[in-house]
């Protein structure tokens, strides 16, 4: 028999998940910017980020892994950078608190980074990127978390899939907006896998010996691999320095496991913003020139116009969702 579902308006799915994160011991602040990334994710076509990640930050909450009372502290230790300690809150609503500064900055200074640590995993990073280029800028972000992934020649987890994403304006049309993991996988996509009774294709993941493996319950007991190899692992490496050293968050060797324990997994984040008008007035329109140029000549794809196709279908007749999940998130309790 098949799974049953209910579908939601994007609406719908921002009032479901505020009031559970409130139920699990998030503050209002907390649950509104929360709720808005998830929305934001089911909107993009990202569902493994969006309703279905929920329930980690719920139980994450409920065992003290994320202080739902924490509110972030900004520093600026020279104009055009932004210093975050989320105090063992979450990513997004650091982020959220310095966006508009952090715009204004980018306006005026030509480019500022942005440096967050000390928080929960940080969700999808692409949406970090795609609201800065919804206001004129090109953004760069990388982030980190705890170890999943070896690095060249080894066969121990030492990086996160440490993902790094890129969002450029352009005119008449969504964003450019890239995201992707460092490893050959999403860790989530291994979990899904894991959950279902299924299998991973060759070359995502070893076992705890080290050994290649298509079981998902033995890849989430080893390691995952980096996508191309030593090249892979090299960017996961460059985003670890960026997301973790340069930041002072936890490296990746260090942070507590996100899905267990009661400490913060102290991840970092680090965004360049750039205001392009600086550097090329026309900067969007040559963009959107040489889009279309690759798209309709040379059959390129263009990361970001999927994902504004589904934020218009989603817009227009919401998400369906399994009942099971829905079911679990509108009963959650505090235990």
């Amino acid at each position: 028999m098949a799974d049953r579902t209910i579908s939601l308006t994007l609406a719908e799915i921002s009032t479901l998940a505020a009031a559970a994160l409130v139920r699990a011991g998030a503050s209002e602040a907390l649950a509104r910017s929360l709720a808005r990334a998830i929305v934001a994710a089911e909107a993009a076509g990202k569902p493994a980020l969006g309703l279905a990640h929920l329930p980690d930050y719920l139980d994450a909450l409920d065992c003290g892994r994320i202080d739902g009372r924490a509110e972030p502290l900004l520093t600026s230790p020279v104009p055009a950078l932004t210093r975050c300690d989320c105090r063992g809150g979450i990513a997004q609503l650091g982020f959220d608190t310095a966006f508009e500064e952090l715009v204004s900055k980018t306006r005026i200074f030509g480019l500022t980074v942005y440096a967050s640590h000390n928080s929960f995993t940080t969700g999808e990073l692409g949406w970090y990127v795609a609201r800065l280029a919804a206001e004129g800028l090109v953004a760069f972000a990388a982030t980190n978390g705890p170890a999943l992934i070896a690095g060249a020649g080894g066969t121990k987890p030492v990086y996160c899939t440490n993902p790094l994403a890129f969002a450029a304006p352009r005119a008449n049309g969504p964003p450019l907006v890239i995201d992707q993991a460092s490893s050959a996988t999403a860790f989530v996509k291994v979990r899904e896998a894991a959950e279902r009774g299924g299998t991973i294709p060759e070359g995502w993941a070893l076992d705890a010996e080290g050994r290649p493996t298509t079981d998902p319950n033995a890849a989430i007991k080893g390691a995952l691999l980096a996508f191309g190899g030593a090249r892979g692992a090299n960017i996961a490496l460059m985003v670890e320095v960026l997301a973790a050293g340069l930041t002072g968050a936890n490296w990746s060797l260090d942070a507590p496991d996100f899905q267990s324990g009661d400490e913060t997994p102290g991840a970092g984040l680090f965004i360049l913003a750039i205001a392009p008008q600086f550097l090329a007035r026309d900067f969007e329109t040559r963009l959107a020139r040489q889009l279309e140029r690759l798209s309709a000549d040379y059959g390129v794809h263009i990361p970001g116009e999927a994902r504004a196709r589904a934020r218009r279908r989603t817009g227009g007749s919401g998400v369906t969702l399994p009942l099971a999940l829905f079911d679990s998130i509108s009963s959650f309790r505090r235990r």
